[in-house]
């Protein structure tokens, strides 16, 4: 069911900085059904989260996550933390964990001064920390080896968007369920830059 559409998400750490990126690729398995789907979601202009898996659920979990984070804002008069907007989504997944949301999301942010954070679950929500980058979706195994082999500590913005966007256009090229271009977003403390990428069209 994970493999279903298809999807491929990754989020990677620079220099105070983060970038998020997904292929734009809906389909019915090898039938491709949008080119311009969105995986990746703002919470607010510090977080965002990248759903990967059965698109239903995804677009279904995202209105979910809005609603409580506007819940938390008017009861706290503040935005969450990245750290307790990636509890709260693994407490949501794993009180659905005997029919659980086809997704497993990743999670990135800029938590206290400015220091980024990212992790990404499973779909009952067990959290995987990483200090350097995560993935999901069908191409996670061809993404683990591009970010591998691309990724450096300390990347200031414009590196680290073309180091995001060369490992997710080379991994969808080895992945059948995924591509049709990429959507990449990269957030530092005062911007944040959005980037959509042209792919293989095939």
């Amino acid at each position: 069911i994970f493999e279903y559409n298809g999807s491929a998400v990754v989020a990677m750490v620079g220099k105070n900085c983060f970038a998020i990126a997904s292929d734009r690729r809906l389909g019915v398995q090898l039938q491709t059904v949008a080119t311009d789907f969105q995986r990746v979601f703002e919470i607010h202009p510090k977080l965002y989260i990248g759903l990967s898996g059965l698109a239903s659920d995804a677009q279904t979990l995202y209105q979910r996550l809005v609603f409580k984070h506007k819940l938390y804002q008017l009861r706290e008069e503040r935005d969450m933390k990245p750290e307790t907007f990636a509890s709260l989504v693994s407490a949501m997944l794993y009180e659905k964990r005997f029919g659980p949301y086809f997704c497993q999301p990743i999670i990135a942010g800029l938590g206290q001064d400015d220091v980024p954070f990212i992790c990404t679950m499973d779909c009952i929500g067990a959290k995987e920390l990483a200090k350097d980058f995560v993935v999901s979706g069908t191409a996670s195994e061809s993404l683990y080896g591009a970010c591998e082999s691309m990724y450096k500590p300390n990347m200031e913005p414009d590196e680290l968007f073309e180091t995001i966007s060369q490992a997710l256009l080379s991994s969808v090229d080895r992945d059948c369920l995924s591509g049709w271009g990429g959507y990449v977003l990269v957030v530092t403390p005062t911007e944040v830059t959005e980037r959509v990428l042209k792919g293989r069209m095939d």
